[in-house]
């Protein structure tokens, strides 16, 4: 099982989450390319410890947001917004190998149900043939694997889940779970069994193939050091996925 976090999101003199204590814990990083959070430098430092450790790198594209950090949808063109997920990979892949592709905020939640948003995103991922990294069952995921490409199912172990199998907003209760114990918990079911708990009892079964430890979450370090243990006390290696 893939273990991935959301890293390099600082930018500047301001910082958000520990990156190098993250990157001795997770498997893949998904890294800010600039339109959300990271700047150049961040960037390189990123890539290249992830490089030392054997962590793969992934773009993590987003809408041109930095002031809302990204978490705001934005009306754009999808030509246009294709262009600039494009962009946002090559500046990251400036400073190394990128492996993969995934969307951030809220263009991960509209990319999951809309097809024009989703659509942008396949084509900047299939510009350079990279697997798409979003929830089993999106659209996205359904429109990634129509184009070829390869589709990684992924889950946040750290997120409240809808009865649909959507992540329950931001801002609405049970959106962000931030108790080790039930984080831990749910990541060993998903990773071992392939369902999560919706918050109104849905049991859903998905075909994860990464978990997702949100590097802003409180504790996120503490937090994903636990996933990792319990996971290899399950016999359930962290590796990349394939």
């Amino acid at each position: 099982m893939d273990l991935n976090s959301d890293l390099g999101e600082g930018f500047g003199v301001w910082t958000l989450g520990d990156d190098e204590a993250l990157l001795e814990i997770i498997t893949s990083a998904n890294v800010a390319c600039g339109f959300h959070a990271g700047d150049p430098t961040t960037m390189r430092r990123v890539c290249a410890r992830a490089a030392d450790l054997g962590v793969r790198v992934g773009a993590q594209v987003s809408y041109n947001d930095l002031a809302g950090f990204g978490r705001r949808r934005i009306d754009v063109d999808p030509a246009v917004l294709t262009d600039e997920l494009q962009y946002q990979i090559g500046a990251l892949s400036a400073f190394g190998p990128v492996a993969y592709v995934k969307p951030h905020g809220a263009l991960y939640n509209t990319a999951a149900v809309d097809p024009a948003h989703a659509s942008a995103v396949v084509a900047a991922a299939r510009s350079r043939d990279l697997p798409v990294l979003c929830q089993p069952g999106s659209a996205l995921a359904g429109l990634a694997a129509e184009a070829g490409l390869r589709v990684v199912g992924e889950g946040f172990v750290d997120r409240g889940y809808l009865p649909d199998g959507r992540l329950v907003p931001r801002g609405s209760d049970g959106a962000v779970l931030t108790d080790v114990a039930v984080v831990v918990e749910r990541a060993v079911r998903m990773a071992r069994d392939g369902e999560v708990v919706a918050v109104d009892g849905t049991v859903l079964r998905l075909p994860f193939e990464s978990l997702c430890v949100h590097g802003d979450t409180p504790g996120a370090v503490g937090m994903a050091s636990a996933v990792r243990l319990a996971l290899l006390a399950e016999g359930i290696q962290p590796t990349p996925f394939t």
